[in-house]
């Protein structure tokens, strides 16, 4: 693999402005735009053109990046440092033929218990609270919100911080008697969750539930973890051990999805994923849109050094896809050690950040204009509104978010530098036709498969978080031992805050 004389070729290209790319090709658009889907990817407006996307295409080449899709979707073992394969695509019905099969299996067995609860099989219920922690909340926590708006057959709140306080809001209004409780976890040991779990069995045993374990949901890879744990047999819904945490809203921990939501619902989330697979799989390198996103996340991380990358909702139904979009993102990415175990000497994945426009437009969008970091911004928005209030809510929206790319592409020019905008910086737009079970599935396996390709590229195992590991054990061992063998600091702080506990 000649990685090093790629990246090198790399950065000896000459950059244009982007008002010269446009002027110098009016195909630009067609040529930088991809639809699949629902989605329409517009990558028009960043620095890529045909020189530098004829060296991604060797770096991607010399990467074996198309062995690394065949690996990916034939159920290889491509998480090398943990000996086993990624089969989230399997949950979609693309992959290895036997992953595949299990995956429905348990898909159906989901299936089977959401029509018994629908049926009256675990009272009458009426809310659902959903605890889990990291992947196991944040996918469906996303989609709830994002789909859960009109229709909702059951009220769903959904639990990760382990501070109270957090439980105390999620439980207003509930009716423990009528609350089915979910834990999702992959291992069934996260303390977090566990504790979560434990405080809300104390709530509805204080709200008169003579057996909280009778409306236990648990969601995990470990079955046997969740028996010893208390909960019934048939109230688990196992997942494949192969599918990585923040990758498993397509398994059982899709959950209250599936329930909350509707069945239907959650087959057209998969469908959507299953579709961008295809795409991903079968698209050449120029037309595939996870391939060509990564190519401007790597030109912009790699070739012009920058550390963060904005994302912007222009649609409050995916206000929370910048939170997703960051443990996707930098858990995945976050390493400095490639595959092999070596270092990786260059940059990793960005700091991946955002919010929601227009709100952003008024907070953080004055840095991105002005400021002194060059920082790529993707846009999110959706042709078809979310509400019936008058068009010019959506219509105002929309061009807010058009304005903000055409201005930071654009710049202005002025005498008063206070006033002076220098343009020439990037974005990409993703234009959804709607919001829909579907296309949001689509958009979610977009980002997935594109955090792959940028993993591939840069050589190092997205699969892995070992990262997430070291602060658990330095918590535990306060717990155990209490503030021995600490830096200063945060010796004095145990004391200070946890002294006379």
């Amino acid at each position: 693999m000649m990685t090093d004389h790629s990246w090198a070729e790399l950065e000896k290209q000459q950059e244009k402005s982007l008002v010269e790319l446009f002027a110098s090709d009016p195909d630009r658009v067609a040529k930088m735009t991809i639809e699949q889907s629902g989605l329409r990817f517009d990558v028009s407006k960043t620095h890529l053109d045909d020189a530098i996307l004829s060296q991604f295409s060797k770096l991607a080449n010399d990467m074996l990046l198309g062995d690394a899709k065949s690996a990916l979707f034939s159920g290889a073992a491509i998480n090398i440092t943990e000996g086993r394969a990624a089969e989230h695509p399997a949950e979609r019905g693309n992959g290895d033929v036997q992953a595949v099969a299990h995956a429905r299996a348990l898909q159906e067995r989901m299936r089977g218990l959401v029509e018994a609860i629908d049926a009256g099989f675990m009272g009458d219920i009426k809310h659902i609270l959903h605890i889990g922690i990291g992947g196991s909340a944040l996918g469906p926590k996303l989609l709830v919100d994002a789909l859960g708006r009109d229709g909702a057959r059951y009220d769903v709140k959904v639990v990760s911080n382990i501070d109270g306080a957090a439980l105390t809001e999620a439980v207003k209004g509930m009716d423990p008697h009528k609350t089915i409780v979910a834990v999702a976890s992959k291992t069934f040991t996260t303390t977090e969750t566990l504790l979560n779990a434990t405080s809300a069995m104390e709530w509805m045993r204080d709200g008169g539930v003579a057996d909280p374990y009778a409306q236990i949901v648990a969601l995990t890879a470990y079955p046997d973890k969740a028996l010893e744990w208390g909960v019934d047999e048939s109230r688990i819904l196992p997942f494949n051990e192969s599918v990585g945490g923040r990758y498993s809203l397509w398994c059982s921990i899709g959950f209250p999805v599936a329930l909350g939501l509707g069945w239907a619902v959650y087959e057209e989330l998969l469908e959507g994923a299953a579709a961008m697979d295809r795409h991903f799989r079968n698209a050449p390198l120029m037309e595939n849109a996870p391939t060509m996103a990564a190519f401007c996340d790597l030109y912009y991380a790699q070739i012009k050094a920058c550390e963060t990358r904005a994302v912007f909702a222009y649609d409050e139904r995916l206000r929370l896809l910048p939170d997703y979009l960051q443990q996707l993102e930098m858990e995945s990415n976050g390493k400095s050690v490639t595959a092999q175990g070596v270092p990786l000497g260059r940059n990793s994945a960005p700091v991946t950040w955002g919010g929601v426009g227009t709100d952003a437009q008024h907070a953080v969008f004055q840095l991105l204009h002005q400021g002194t970091h060059l920082i790529p911004v993707e846009f999110i928005a959706s042709k078809t509104p979310g509400h019936d209030y008058d068009t010019a809510h959506h219509e105002t929206l929309l061009v807010n978010c058009f304005a903000q790319g055409a201005a930071l592409m654009a710049g202005q020019k002025s005498d008063d530098l206070a006033r002076n905008y220098a343009g020439n910086r990037p974005s990409t737009t993703i234009l959804m036709d709607d919001v829909t079970p579907s296309a949001l599935g689509a958009l979610i396996a977009f980002y997935e498969h594109r955090t792959f390709v940028n993993a591939v590229l840069l050589g190092i195992n997205p699969f892995d978080q070992f990262g997430v590991e070291l602060g658990k054990q330095i918590a535990k061992s306060i717990g155990d031992t209490g503030a021995t063998g600490f830096d200063p600091s945060t010796t004095a702080l145990i004391a200070a805050a946890l002294g006379d506990n």
